[in-house]
């Protein structure tokens, strides 16, 4: 009985070790043809050098909702198709001016830049002093006597000593998201917001703001101040706060216009009506082209698939790539999928999105139950040898993020983060700045997460 025991046993882990084998080789094949064979590169290069900066609206986005659907349409998938979503448009116009003026006739010119559904100035711009504050709290304080026909400042930092540097953005941002709406209630008549961005330099970095329930009329422009602007005017102020500041911007908001989410799919085999997606958003900010946030991630995600049908993986449940639209200024792309997904009662077991930028992977998060992250920490072994064995509970991606009302486990891929907010939003994000090398390992990691969410499920 003893000796059938262990003959029972020798057989299971023989095939355990067999199976891990199996695993462990299947993985590799994707690191070798993403670093070998793989298309990511030479997509965001046509994606960044051919067509551009892609904000909402704008010509260029609807020139990479076609180029992205044709390039999938050209991997052989099952299924391509355009899913209608309408979103904001917002034009930046002639590029912003701005300078500090310390006396009469004596001015410095600075770097800023119109936050994103910013209003413009007046044609002749704005002269003003400035308030400059570091929080909501202090500003409320001042109260309208001190604020009221003056530009608001907004200069709290990235705190530098965080290192997961998305713990400093979003601790700061904020200023950035609500500044104009708080300034407004006290009488200002613009806000500069720091830039959000660690290093100190001279390229302003753009992003959303937002006016909530605020009348058109009662508006006020919006901008943000580089790094070094935000320091020099910060102490000119200290010597000086009767100082005043020139602004300049013609930006401008338009009716919504009709734009696409791109979709793609491999049917799955054995649970067809089960749904793994992988995707990025398309969009990006007009001032580069938006390589890192987050071409890298469309090419990543198109990439999963392409090296499923490449390499002949045929996935039990089915795959499917969602390139999202307008994650930048209005999140329209991702609540749309989700709502078309409820309505169909669409069945999404997994969620990856990459939307951190194609520096070199450290890992994942999960945002997911803990006898499910438990399941999920199992795998790490497969990562190990390729260094990218960080795995975070907590954290998914904001275009996938209002699928998690639906149960799905949501996750991230989480690169170095280090350098991101160098580029995040600036007219440093070009291509550039991206190393192949990092962009296709992040490519062949996220294909192996998918692959082990396949075979092994939840």
């Amino acid at each position: 009985m003893f000796r059938f025991f262990y003959f029972l046993l020798s057989i299971s882990l023989f095939s355990y070790s067999q199976d891990s084998q199996n695993i462990e080789s299947q993985i590799k094949s994707f690191y070798d043809h993403s670093l070998t064979s793989g298309k990511s590169y030479e997509w965001l290069e046509h994606l960044s050098n051919q067509i551009g900066g892609r904000l909402s609206g704008s010509l260029n986005a609807e020139r990479a909702v076609q180029w992205s659907k044709e390039e999938l349409e050209s991997l052989g998938l099952d299924k391509v198709w355009l899913q209608p979503v309408m979103v904001p448009k917002w034009v930046r116009g002639n590029f912003e001016y701005a300078s500090i003026e310390s006396s009469t006739g004596n001015s410095i010119n600075v770097s800023i830049c119109a936050l994103g559904g910013s209003v413009a100035t007046p044609n002749r711009g704005i002269r003003a002093e400035v308030i400059e504050v570091k929080s909501f709290v202090e500003l409320k304080k001042l109260g309208v006597d001190k604020i009221a026909g003056k530009i608001v400042f907004f200069n709290r930092p990235m705190d530098p000593t965080k290192i997961n540097t998305f713990s400093s953005y979003s601790g700061a941002v904020n200023q950035r998201t609500e500044g104009a709406e708080e300034a407004i209630k006290l009488g200002a008549k613009a806000v500069l917001v720091r830039s959000m961005n660690l290093s100190n330099d001279d390229f302003p970095h753009t992003g959303s703001m937002y006016y909530g329930s605020v009348k058109l009329k009662d508006r006020i422009p919006a901008a943000a101040i580089s790094t070094n602007g935000a320091n020099l005017l910060s102490s000119m102020l200290k010597l000086d706060p009767k100082l005043k500041f020139f602004i300049k911007q013609n930006c401008q908001n338009y009716p919504d216009v009709l734009s696409y989410n791109v979709i793609g799919e491999i049917k799955g085999s054995e649970f067809p009506n089960k749904i793994i997606l992988v995707g990025g958003h398309l969009d990006s900010w007009d001032l580069g082209d938006g390589s890192h946030d987050d071409g890298a991630g469309v090419v990543q995600s198109m990439e999963v698939l392409n090296q499923f049908k490449s390499l002949g993986v045929k996935p039990r449940h089915t795959l499917r790539v969602v390139l999202f639209m307008n994650e930048e200024n209005g999140l329209r792309g991702g609540s749309k999928y989700a709502n078309i997904a409820n309505k169909k009662r669409e069945d999404h077991l997994f969620a990856l999105e990459s939307d951190a930028g194609g520096f070199t992977p450290r890992g994942f998060s999960f945002d997911s139950s803990d006898s499910e992250f438990d399941k999920i920490k199992s795998w790490k072994k497969y990562f190990k040898p390729y260094l990218i064995n960080e795995f975070t509970q907590g954290g998914g991606g904001a275009d996938i993020g209002p699928l998690k009302s639906t149960g799905t486990i949501l996750s991230g891929l989480r690169p170095d983060s280090q350098r991101y907010f160098d580029y995040h939003h600036s007219s440093q994000d070009t291509f550039d700045a991206i190393n192949k090398r990092e962009l296709e390992i992040g490519a062949a990691s996220m294909s192996s997460l998918i692959y082990l969410v396949d075979i092994f499920g939840f």
